[in-house]
Formats: structure tokens, C-alpha cells, sequence
């Protein structure tokens, strides 16, 4: 056993592995992956499924905890977790490497997945595939009581077909996992504002380095370094630009200089401590105070930002959000952002609500629950405009 979960067995404290790994948990780690669980298994129930199969690196995270090289697994079908409604949840490893969940009480088994992926098998796929896709049967046949639906998140067709040859009847999981995700536990938020302190660290980091001549790779990476040193993981995006290179938005950064009187936007999609998101955007003026379209321009964003949050009320239906919300002058609707309103918990997640311009053809409705994170987010710049400001604040859901 690990050093360090020898001395948080000593200590009586639940056993963390990776970035944080030798530091003292604000909360009861395993209160946190309890809940979680119960939330998968709820959510497993209300769609009657005996059997949850997920490969997406963020979902496995929220089942167990486990973390074992997220990004390089989320490239590969390498890594699962099945979670039975009334039974045990199996940890399918890449390799075999116990040490890296030892001791997570959320885990029942522990077993190492047969590589069936083109890179892990090559052509021999199609046979390593038979001997994952029998495991699974075999867990839904001892604990299923009958029930033959298996829910997936992502699996490729090789798999799909080789759990379907043994009789098992495959169902949409992402919604489960989405869903369970969606509503934050008290102990949630504690971890989560944990994640926030260190990404808040990260911006302060960059707007003490902003100055004429930094590139906007050299300010990126404050944020990525701040990250990593106080025990986050990694950075979803590189969306930080200045300039000329804010209009339109979405451009990733550059090695482009940063100039006097540059307005410099970007947004953190930040992986912090715990595996929790930190999801916050600001704009800044570099070297001197902003003129008076870049005035004009954040007032905008920062008075959409203001008045979405205020209409935000738990019961609301998604398209009565949409239709609540800070009417987009014609000048700045091009320009608008994706989304309004999304969730935020281990990553980006459900739900995401989007402007009510386009709701018919692209909207799905649903509810404002106590218990979601949200992120409210605004673009605000001309068509063919300069610049843009980007603005977006994390917010609870109260009653």
C-alpha cells in the first residue's frame, strides 16, 4: 500500500489518490463518492437498467474516484467502470494497477480490462473484444435479477456488437450519467470552491504577468502552472486571445504579442483540485485604461451577465430561462455566444440552454433544480467589429 494511504488509514481520513495525494481533504472524501454513486444508481432505476457501463474519463471519475491518466484513457476504450444497480461496481483498469485505487471503499473489484481498442489490439480486436464483452454478460447475469438492459455512455461499434451477441439489450447511459451529475451534494460545493480558490489564484497570476510584449501563450500558461503546483489536473481548452484576435471569439492562443491597449479575453475551463471545473471568463485591457468602445463593449457583456443570473430562479423551465433572458441587441447577435446557461460540475455538463433565437431548432427544455452549478456566460462584440468581450460567472442554485 502507498505511503500516503497508510498514513490516511493512520489518520482515520478517506484515502485520496493523485494531485492531491499527501494534503488533507476540506470534506469526507468518501461522504463525496457516496453520494455519487447514489446518484448513478437513482438514475440507473428511473431508466430501469441493472447495469451502467462507462468509459468517459469524467463519468468513471464520478463513479469512483479513481484516476489513472484521464486524458490519455479518454483516447483510448482502456479504462471503465460498471456500476450494477443491486450489486457490486467493477473497476476495469488499463494494466494492471491497483495501487492507483486502493483503499476508494466505492470500488468493489478491482480487474484489469482486456485491450481490445485498434491501438491496444491491432487486428486481433475483434477476439479481444468477445472476452470484455463475456465479463460484462457475466456481471449482468449474476446481478441483474433478470434485467438484460445495460446502459452505455460511449463505446465504439466493435464493443457495441459484441455485447449485443451475448444477448444484452444496450441503452443510452450518457443521460444517467449527466443527469446524476447535475444536482451538487453540500460536500460537492465545498471541493468545488476548492477548485474555484485555485483557479482565481491562476487569474490573479495572469493579470499581475499582463504587460506589452507577453505573448498570449506566456499569460496561458500562469493559469496551467498556478493550476498544477496547487494540485489541479489540466485545462480543457486554450482560449485566451487579444486584440484583433477576440473577434470573433473561439480562437485559441498564439504566440502573438500582446500590444498596449490590447483588450485580452479568455476562458479558464479549468480541471482543478479534486477533478472539479472551474469555469470563469474575464476581460482586460492590457498596459493602459480601455477606450471608450471597449468601455462600451464590456458594459454590455457585464449587464447580459447581470441580468441572466437574475432571472435564474429554481422551478423555471429551460425555455422559460431562455426567454427571461437579456434581450441581445441586433449589432452583437452574430457575434453571440453558443450557449446562455450550462452546467458545470467535473467538466462542462447538463444542462445547457441556449438563446431563445434559437430554441426551436436546436433548445431541449427541462428544470431549474436546487443543487445545480450553472455557468452564465456572454460574448458581446460587433460583427466585424475590433474586439469582443468575453464574461462568464459560476453560480449555485439555491432555493
Amino acid at each position: 500500500m502507498p505511503l500516503a494511504s497508510v498514513q490516511e488509514i493512520k489518520a482515520g481520513r478517506a484515502i485520496q489518490h493523485g494531485a492531491m495525494e499527501f494534503s488533507t481533504a476540506p470534506v469526507d472524501l468518501d461522504t463525496v463518492r457516496r453520494y455519487r454513486l447514489q446518484r448513478l444508481r437513482t438514475k440507473m432505476g428511473e431508466l430501469d437498467v441493472s447495469g451502467l457501463l462507462l468509459f468517459n474519463q469524467i463519468n468513471t471519475r464520478y463513479a469512483v474516484d479513481a484516476t489513472n491518466m484521464q486524458i490519455w484513457c479518454s483516447h483510448y476504450e482502456t479504462r471503465c467502470v460498471f456500476v450494477a444497480l443491486d450489486g457490486p461496481v467493477v473497476l476495469f483498469d488499463y494494466a494492471n494497477h491497483p495501487y492507483l485505487s486502493e483503499g476508494i471503499t466505492t470500488i468493489d473489484e478491482y480487474r484489469v480490462l482486456p485491450a481490445f481498442s485498434f491501438f491496444g489490439a491491432g487486428e486481433r480486436c475483434h477476439d479481444f473484444v468477445k472476452e470484455f464483452a463475456a465479463q460484462i454478460e457475466g456481471l449482468m447475469k449474476n446481478h441483474g435479477g433478470g434485467n438484460r438492459r445495460l446502459a452505455i455512455d460511449i463505446l465504439s461499434h466493435t464493443a457495441c456488437d459484441a455485447l449485443r451477441e451475448t444477448g444484452l439489450e444496450l441503452v443510452e447511459g450518457e443521460q444517467i450519467a449527466e443527469t446524476a451529475r447535475a444536482i451538487k451534494s453540500k460536500e460537492e460545493l465545498v471541493l468545488m470552491q476548492a477548485s474555484m480558490d485555485v483557479c482565481e489564484a491562476g487569474v490573479l497570476s495572469m493579470h499581475e504577468a499582463l504587460e506589452p510584449g507577453i505573448t498570449e501563450n506566456e499569460l496561458w500558461a500562469k493559469l496551467h502552472e498556478t493550476n498544477i503546483r496547487l494540485g489541479g489536473e489540466w485545462i480543457e481548452t486554450r482560449l485566451l486571445s487579444s486584440g484583433p484576435r477576440t473577434n470573433p471569439w473561439f480562437r485559441e492562443c498564439s504566440m502573438r504579442q500582446i500590444e498596449k491597449g490590447d483588450m485580452v479575453s479568455f476562458d479558464t475551463d479549468l480541471i482543478g483540485p479534486y477533478g472539479y471545473c472551474s469555469d470563469m471568463s474575464r476581460a482586460w485591457v492590457c498596459g493602459e485604461k480601455p477606450n471608450n468602445e471597449q468601455r462600451r463593449l464590456y458594459t454590455k457583456a457585464f449587464e447580459q451577465i447581470e441580468h441572466n443570473i437574475s432571472v435564474l430562479k429554481a422551478g423555471m423551465t429551460f425555455r422559460e430561462v431562455s426567454e427571461k433572458c437579456w434581450p441581445i441587441p441586433d449589432e452583437f447577435l452574430a457575434n453571440r455566444y453558443t450557449t446562455l446557461i450550462h452546467g458545470v460540475g467535473l467538466a462542462d455538463e447538463y444542462p445547457n440552454i441556449i438563446h431563445c433565437e434559437d430554441f426551436d431548432d436546436k433548445g431541449y427544455d427541462g428544470l431549474i433544480e436546487v443543487g445545480m452549478t450553472l455557468c452564465v456566460e456572454s460574448v458581446i462584440g460587433s460583427e466585424g467589429g475590433r474586439e469582443c468581450v468575453k464574461l462568464e460567472e459560476q453560480i449555485i442554485m439555491t432555493e
